[in-house]
């Protein structure tokens, strides 16, 4: 079967295998339907509010048309919390016949791994009771094309601290945070992005200004998505879920995986403030990168490597000084003053984890910083198949379309470099008929 993604944590420092996304669906009772009203939430913090949810575009059919390794998100915030065996009630009206799906548990932020992933609870029209034992943040999801529903929560969820980017002034989400002590988790939504942090993790953080994190938040993503070739009308209405973790796989200093990425409480310092993200966030532009990443031509060799393309792409948006140009602490060098020397590369996996990513920036260095941007959209165009599994094809894929962004011959510029290229490729890039280059000695 060919293009069908390996489920698996993409980290700082390797690939490691997942459980799945989504716990079975648990069904939710149902009564006969009431009008769905909305009334404020109350000082208690219980939360009785209308959330007017619409169909849209289902993740994993957005990563197939973005030909990318990672879904992100198929959930809608709410900002309701419901306490683990609390019996949450809430009230669906669809006046278009698509009914949502309820789903308890930000992804992987319970503290006993058991309700590690989150438990979906399809609803009916009327009154729907939901009890869920591990408890946690409520989201809703509504595969569609622009149907709506409201979801009336009537009893039993709590009001969760929430600042909304363009709707929560500074002062409201303060006092939000002094008011609704009972909630251990809080929230920062962006157009694209939710952020999930545990209550002392946010507190830890408060004085920041929210609304300045959020725009820089989103200014990341904008150079992700900009690099990827996706004009503001190409882009998906899917949110980045962005989660703090109580648990790390082995060796991962944060990971990316189908649906969020996650970081540790020793990260926070970087993904909550302005000055930390802007200036030392590599990791957070590297694991959304990786729900950036295109599949064809990353082989499992190149999994840690094309993602950085994306991290680079967003320390030149924000100012900073390339990771590549940066003296090793222990050698003085460059990545390119420890790499170009050894060229001829006799196998591309032996070289450093920056040295790795010196070819793919050298590519923009001779081609412009439309080169990526051009390659995207030329793999979302014509969908080549492949499986996780043919490293050899993947690796020809990379030279044969980054031979054809270029109009020149690669193959020679690859090979240097180390790239495991067979026969087969190295034929199919010679019959284009372009004349060779071989840009390996750029640097910056």
């Amino acid at each position: 079967m060919r293009n069908l993604p390996r489920r698996g944590f993409l980290t700082l420092t390797g690939a490691l295998a997942a459980a799945p996304l989504l716990a079975s669906p648990a069904p939710a009772s149902s009564s006969p339907a009431s009008s769905p009203t909305a009334s404020p939430a109350r000082a208690s913090g219980t939360a009785r509010r209308t959330v007017v949810v619409r169909g849209r575009v289902a993740a994993e059919s957005e990563r197939l048309r973005l030909q990318q390794a990672l879904r992100t998100t198929d959930f809608h915030h709410t900002g309701v919390y419901l306490p683990a065996a609390a019996k949450l009630t809430v009230e669906v009206a669809a006046k278009d016949g698509l009914l949502p799906t309820l789903h308890v548990g930000a992804p992987d932020t319970h503290p006993d791994v058991a309700y590690k992933n989150p438990r979906a609870y399809p609803l009916v029209p009327g009154a729907n009771t939901v009890e869920d034992a591990g408890g946690g943040m409520v989201y809703l999801s509504m595969i569609g094309a622009g149907e709506q529903a409201r979801v009336r929560f009537v009893s039993g969820g709590l009001e969760a601290p929430v600042f909304r980017l363009g709707r929560t002034t500074e002062a409201d989400f303060q006092a939000q945070l002094d008011r609704l002590t009972g909630v251990p988790q809080a929230e920062l939504v962006s157009g694209h992005a939710i952020v999930t942090v545990t209550r002392e993790g946010i507190l830890q953080w408060r004085e920041q200004d929210h609304a300045a994190h959020l725009r820089l938040l989103e200014s990341i993503i904008d150079s992700h998505a900009a690099i990827s070739g996706l004009r503001q009308d190409e882009r998906g209405p899917l949110p980045f879920h962005l989660v703090e973790a109580p648990r790390m796989p082995p060796g991962a200093g944060a990971y990316a995986t189908h649906g969020w990425t996650a970081y540790p409480r020793a990260y926070l310092d970087r993904l909550l403030t302005v000055d930390g993200l802007r200036t030392r966030g590599w990791g957070v532009y590297h694991e959304l990168g990786h729900q950036h990443q295109q599949m064809a031509y990353k082989p499992g060799d190149l999994t840690e490597v094309t993602v950085n393309i994306y991290s680079l792409a967003a320390q030149r948006a924000l100012g900073q000084q390339s990771n590549l140009t940066k003296p090793d602490a222990k050698t003085g060098l460059t990545p390119y003053q420890s790499a170009l020397p050894k060229l001829p590369a006799a196998d591309f996996t032996k070289l450093g984890a920056f040295e790795k990513l010196v070819p793919f920036r050298q590519l923009e260095l001779a081609y412009t910083e439309a080169f990526w941007p051009r390659l995207h959209r030329l793999v979302r165009a014509e969908n080549p198949p492949s499986d996780w599994t043919e490293t050899a094809r993947r690796w020809g894929y990379l030279a044969l379309y980054t031979s054809r962004i270029a109009g020149r011959d690669l193959s020679g510029f690859w090979t240097r470099w180390g790239a495991p290229l067979t026969r087969e490729w190295l034929d199919q890039v010679a019959a284009l008929g372009l004349p060779a280059a071989d840009p390996s000695g750029l640097s910056e």
